[in-house]
């Protein structure tokens, strides 16, 4: 009884914490690509998934975006920071636009011309790198 009981328990949660997470194909259209030649606000390495705002000066792209990123534990093991990017870095970032939320995406590229630095996110695992 005390076992079928713990079972149940941890099934409910475990349901609770799956259904907590989104799917990237159903937040974000891939048939929406979006380019974005802009400017860091903020960075922010959080669960589940870091995300940067860039402000875009021109362009009928204008305005504030929020772009998320991978998950932050395989960011971390690729060796991004929360000073990776940085207020005032200029980036070119690539990626799908949401479905519902405007000026969002999921990036898939990150370029930072400055310096050579790249992440992109390929399959099931991102990576960065200079060029």
């Amino acid at each position: 009884m005390r076992g079928s009981l713990a079972l149940v328990v941890m099934m409910i949660l475990g349901g609770t914490v799956t259904q907590g997470h989104h799917s990237i194909a159903a937040a974000y259209d891939r048939a929406k690509p979006v380019k974005l030649d802009a400017v860091v606000v903020e960075f922010a390495m959080v669960q589940p998934h870091p995300f940067v705002i860039v402000e875009v000066k021109s362009g009928g792209e204008a305005g504030r975006w929020r772009g998320e990123l991978d998950n932050r534990h395989e960011l971390v093991a690729i060796g991004m920071t929360a000073e990776t990017l940085k207020p005032g870095d200029r980036v070119i970032l690539s990626g799908n636009a949401g479905r519902t939320q405007p000026q969002s995406l999921y990036v898939y590229r990150l370029d930072r011309p400055a310096d050579g630095f790249w992440y992109e996110q390929v399959g099931m695992s991102p990576r960065i790198g200079r060029q």
